[in-house]
């Protein structure tokens, strides 16, 4: 049977209960277990897809489609593992499940109540999920870990609780376990530890049935052994149950601190797993928390946004930079450009916003445009991307960044004064940028050129080719309704401009080229939603390189594909990205 580690919150949100989770997974899959995870969502929306970025930072898109909360991003880059839309459970999934169920007689005729019916789907889906394979293997996970988002006690995640203290008798005593992560503020000059939110936030969790087995305590600092005597007492676990959850150096030091303090053997015993002895984090440590903070040469890249006010907006993106620099034996120094400030409008409203923009963009090693919804800002973006076009600056644009990068070009090399995006101008008389045709105008959630999709190469003497390794095609993950006019293709490529990536059916543009230029490249898809931090996005790499002045040295070692006979109509070889932290050994 599968085992099962809850994972709640306390307090506040906001604690890092995505982190702690991913964390615990990385410890049980170094103990040689299969893990796979789930994200709880109480909100009422069916999936994040719908959301602001400012109201619940940047959708995670997964292989299937699926739109999910930025956590399930944190496991699969933490465990290396694909996820589906299922492992993000939400109420209004749950509800419409249900409501549906209800509508097709399914509960001949009784009255549908949140206990039994809504608790019931709920714990029936976790257990469906859990035995699901996520790592690319068949065959049953060992452990699932599951994270209750929000903060224990708030009204709407109760039907989650009352589940899930109900599912703990379900599968077992020896199969479920809980950790609670909670906050110890320090309050005062003299920076006294407070126990009292910890002991309260236990408390509730209790009264409502469940009973947390280890306490995981942020704070800024180690907690005081008095401090961790006290929550234990309090708090009914054993003191060598409580974990300090203290402030680290980077992210990926969160799983070693845990292992310090014998997070894995405590999970391990209680769960009747075996492996906690032979644990081996010792390419996680080197390679990954040690390397980080070891970095010492230096590149800067200005990420030029919408959502700058709020960096969980561009989460995945920045993750991509990071496991890019490690790769290459560089330290990120991100500068974040608000895309508003560039434009001319800014310059009489607040001139030292605008001259601050421009001196990060022209002080920058390389300009990445991420993607967005929506004109605003979209004229800044348009000047970032003729920047780097006409000063040789590497550029990197994703999704809306690549739908810029065309405009500028038909714009400023084409002549198309008003070429635009029918997206925010449908009067334009040059729409490079149009609405998709099978693409819904009624409604929103959903709708998009979701998922995995396949982008066929159209010639292997490209940038992109040698990046990936590959001489016919690459999967990545996409999220746009809008795409580049294929009736200007000809001409775009006719001046220059190289649409090297096409969907299979040679009528979508998915990755785009500059000739001539050191390293101009955008793609429609979004690559960094399949970096980890062993296998890095191959265009972020290229990116931190081509900024880093390593480009052409790298490219050197490595051979160009060769036409394959799936050009003729064989069946075409399986891609391989061999784009790994292999490459610091190429002396870059």
């Amino acid at each position: 049977m599968v085992k099962y580690v809850l994972v709640t919150g306390g307090v506040v949100s906001g604690l890092g209960k995505g982190v702690t989770a991913s964390s615990i997974g990385v410890l049980l899959k170094a103990c040689g277990h299969r893990v796979t995870s789930i994200k709880i969502d109480p909100y009422l929306n069916v999936d994040a897809g719908t959301m602001s970025p400012f109201e619940h930072g940047e959708v995670f898109v997964l292989d299937d489609g699926g739109e999910a909360d930025l956590d399930l991003g944190n496991y699969e880059r933490f465990l290396d593992i694909s996820l589906s839309r299922d492992n993000n459970l939400t109420t209004g999934k749950v509800y419409q499940a249900v409501i549906e169920r209800e509508r097709r007689g399914d509960y001949l005729g009784k009255t549908v109540q949140v206990v039994p019916h809504i608790t019931d789907a709920i714990q029936d889906w976790i257990e469906r999920v859990a035995h699901l394979p996520v790592d690319g293997r068949d065959g049953v996970p060992d452990v699932c870990v599951i994270e209750l988002g929000g903060t224990v006690g708030d009204i709407e995640s109760m039907p989650f609780i009352e589940a899930l203290r109900q599912f703990q008798f379900r599968v077992g005593a020896d199969h479920f376990c809980c950790v609670h992560v909670s906050l110890v503020p320090v309050i005062g000059v003299v920076g006294e530890q407070k126990t009292k939110p910890t002991q309260h936030s236990v408390a509730t969790l209790r009264s409502l049935g469940l009973n947390p087995q280890l306490l995981a305590c942020r704070s800024s600092e180690p907690l005081q052994d008095s401090v961790r005597e006290k929550l234990a007492s309090f708090c009914h676990v054993p003191s060598s149950q409580v974990l300090t959850m203290h402030d680290v150096s980077n992210i990926w030091r969160v799983p070693l601190m845990m292992q310090a303090q014998g997070a894995h053997d405590t999970i391990c015993r209680l769960l009747g797993l075996g492996g906690a002895a032979a644990i081996d984090t010792s390419q996680w440590k080197q390679k990954i928390a040690d390397k980080w903070d070891s970095l010492k040469a230096g590149v800067c890249i200005a990420m030029v946004g919408k959502y700058t006010d709020l960096s969980d907006a561009y989460l995945s993106v920045t993750k991509a930079l990071q496991h890019a620099c490690m790769a290459a034996n560089r330290k990120l120094k991100l500068e974040w450009v608000e895309a508003s400030n560039l434009e001319e409008t800014t310059r009489g409203d607040d001139a030292a916003a605008y001259e601050d923009a421009w001196a990060k963009l022209r002080g920058a090693d390389g300009i990445l445009v991420p993607g967005g919804f929506g004109g605003r800002g979209v004229e800044g973006k348009i000047l970032a991307a003729n920047f780097a076009r006409t000063h040789d600056k590497p550029y990197l644009g994703i999704c809306l960044g690549m739908q810029i990068a065309v405009i500028e070009f038909a714009r400023n090399v084409l002549g198309m004064e008003d070429a635009n995006s029918t997206e925010w101008d449908q009067a334009t008389g040059h729409p490079v940028v149009v609405f998709m045709p099978e693409g819904s105008t009624t409604h929103f959630g959903g709708t998009m050129r979701l998922g995995a999709r396949r982008t066929v190469l159209q010639t292997v003497d490209c940038i992109s080719a040698k990046l990936y390794q590959s001489e016919q095609y690459v999967d990545e993950r996409h999220r746009h309704r809008y795409e580049v006019n294929p009736e200007l293709v000809p001409q775009l490529e006719a001046a220059g401009l190289r649409f090297v990536g096409k969907d299979d059916t040679a009528t979508r543009m998915e990755i785009v080229e500059l000739a001539g230029h050191p390293f101009f490249v955008a793609a429609q898809f979004h690559p960094e939603f399949k970096s980890r931090p062993f296998k890095p996005s191959p265009l972020f790499l290229g990116l931190i390189l081509a900024a880093s002045g390593k480009l052409d040295h790298y490219l050197s070692g490595r051979a160009t594909p060769l036409a394959s006979p799936a050009k003729s109509g064989l069946r075409p070889v399986e891609n391989v990205n061999a784009v790994s932290l292999a490459a610091a050994k190429l002396q870059l």
